[in-house]
């Protein structure tokens, strides 16, 4: 796990000042090393967080032919690939130098054979090449800019805005779309002129232009004829061998443990692989009057005898983190859940460099309502779910408009392909909500620690299998994950696998209320905020109580604070209120 960043020149060599000033952007991603490389026209910035190689890992890997690589994530079966190559001769032990042979020999398509996650930089001298991919989850992201001294990328915008070479700017559509959804979707971030790759990406650049794409697929053929048994016997073959692949470390590593149906599992097949003392970490709130899951955890963690630690999140925390977590959101999102992952991290990063976790378990086991609802036949109510926007039940929906395209053509696409309704709910979720909004604050959360993140669920071989069952293995009873639960009953029925679903839910709306007129006044006076949005509107979110106000009160604040910091650039306080203040 790294920070990588690049320039593609257009004419003369790339700056090495722009390269500096990328890879300082980049050092908290990478406190292990760095390494700044000019080939041709092309520079090259590696931030490093060692994890596997740790003596001769060092980036750009290279080639009998020239060519350089740089990556940002894991390549988790490399021993596996690196078996395909028997003439090669690999200079280091690294996860990702197989990639090299691997496009050598299939081209754009490398990137089918390799189960990790990465957002990756490959240079190659003989065709004047750079090419660019994400991992098929976009468990990494990868940023870009054209500008006329060249082409630009990196892990992070903030790395692209650094050379001063592009200005901070907000894209207003981009901007309806952020609040009302909580994320952008496709290629779209919230500044001016800068994108992203999609997940399953590929592009070619040649002379600081993009001359060709390829996008792989998340379709699997519906496997109709699967038995229980069977279906049961190759969810627990498949998603092991994920777990062994992702337990591939040269360092310490632990597990993020809510009270949850995915982190439990993890905890049971990572002890049934290891057969080692695991070190795990769980997060609950002090104080606040919700569903708390640190004694379901707490019970998991005793029952399997591990190094457990639980971490309080107060109202202070909320407080004063706030502006350190939306500094490490450029591209934001706005999940509560991100402020005490962020505090859960920095604990977890004093003991160990990687932690597994289990997003996407939802997305692939089908475990969200809007996939129950979708399995409903259609004259009880059964429906593809339509996304609502945040404020579309307050008077600011008016100057929140449109923001409803990029969704709906994505859900199209989906339709497209799957082969049920559940299935089309779960393939937008994969090209929207969990890349654009679950993965990036992983990936912001950890990274600002320099904590690697792993997702066994995220896994080509799990999704092939998982998003080939009929719906009935996914969703029994008006109840998702189907296939988890019977696994459960069978091997840990102290995970309760059959109790009702709890989400994750942070208080914020308790916390928030009782700061709300100074809050208001704050937010509605913010220059972010008030040259698109009504003092009076913004207030009245603040401080009237209606169903909807609370949430969208916490998207105005985080935006009003996303704002200050990355478009102004005001330099960053401690607390909330002093830093809201500054303005």
């Amino acid at each position: 796990m790294c920070g990588i960043a690049g320039i593609y020149a257009r004419k003369s060599l790339p700056s090495p000042t722009h390269l500096r000033l990328m890879a300082d952007a980049l050092a908290h991603r990478g406190p292990d090393g760095e390494s700044i490389e000019i080939r041709d026209h092309v520079g090259l910035v590696h931030r490093r967080l060692s994890i596997i190689d740790l003596e001769t890992g060092r980036q750009p890997l290279t080639d009998e032919d020239g060519r350089l690589l740089i990556v940002n994530g894991e390549i988790y079966n490399y021993v596996e690939l690196r078996k395909g190559f028997p003439l090669v001769h690999f200079r280091t032990q690294s996860d990702c130098e197989v990639i090299l042979p691997l496009y050598k020999q299939q081209g754009l398509r490398f990137t089918e054979s390799l189960r990790g996650m990465y957002g990756l930089a490959l240079y190659d001298p003989l065709s004047r090449d750079l090419i660019l991919a994400r991992d098929l989850f976009g468990m990494k992201q990868l940023y870009y800019t054209q500008t006329p001294q060249g082409f630009i990328f990196a892990s992070e915008p903030n790395a692209i805005l650094a050379t001063n070479l592009i200005s901070a700017e907000v894209n207003p559509q981009a901007r309806a779309e952020l609040l009302q959804l909580r994320y952008n979707t496709g290629r779209t971030t919230i500044f001016n002129r800068i994108e992203r790759l999609l997940p399953g990406e590929t592009i070619i650049v040649r002379d600081g232009e993009i001359i060709a794409h390829h996008q792989e697929t998340k379709c699997p053929s519906l496997n109709s004829r699967i038995t229980p048994e069977e279906a049961l016997l190759l969810f627990e073959q498949t998603f092991h061998d994920s777990v062994h692949l992702h337990l591939r470390s040269d360092v310490p590593y632990g597990l993020f443990l809510s009270g949850g149906l995915d982190s439990a599992s993890l905890l049971a097949f990572m002890s049934r692989e290891t057969g080692q003392r695991l070190k795990t970490y769980t997060v609950g709130f002090k104080g606040a009057k919700i569903h708390d899951e640190r004694n379901q955890a707490s019970r998991l963690a005793q029952h399997f005898k591990t190094d457990h630690t639980e971490v309080d999140f107060s109202e202070d925390d909320f407080w004063s983190l706030l502006p350190a977590v939306v500094e490490a959101h450029d591209d934001p999102v706005f999940d509560p859940a991100m402020i005490p992952t962020f505090k859960l991290a920095a604990v977890a990063k004093q003991d160990v460099k990687v932690i597994l976790c289990g997003e996407g378990g939802d997305e692939m086991l089908a475990g969200y309502r809007r996939y129950q609802k979708a399995h409903w036949p259609s004259w009880l109510g059964g429906r593809l779910f339509r996304q609502k926007g945040v404020f579309d039940a307050t008077p600011l929906k008016g100057c929140l408009t449109p923001w409803r395209e990029g969704i709906e053509r994505i859900r199209d696409e989906a339709v497209a392909h799957a082969f049920s309704k559940v299935q089309t709910a779960q393939l937008t979720d994969l090209e929207t909500w969990m890349p654009n909004n679950l993965l990036i604050k992983l990936d912001r959360c950890l990274m600002a620690h320099g904590l690697e993140g792993r997702t066994p669920y995220l896994d080509r071989v799990v999704l092939d299998h998982l998003f080939s069952l009929p719906d009935r293995y996914k969703i029994h009873h008006r109840q998702g994950k189907w296939i988890l639960r019977q696994w459960l009953a069978k091997n840990l029925p102290e995970a309760e696998p059959f109790a009702k679903k709890r989400g994750f839910s942070v208080p914020v709306a308790q916390w928030m209320k009782g700061q709300a007129p100074h809050l208001a006044r704050l937010v509605a006076q913010q220059p972010g905020i008030r040259e698109f949005l009504p003092s009076e509107h913004v207030m009245d979110i603040f401080l009237k109580e209606k169903k909807n106000y609370p949430f969208a009160a916490w998207v105005l604040l985080v935006y009003a604070v996303w704002h200050q910091r990355h478009i102004m650039r005001t330099p960053r306080q401690d607390d909330t209120f002093s830093f809201l203040a500054r303005t």
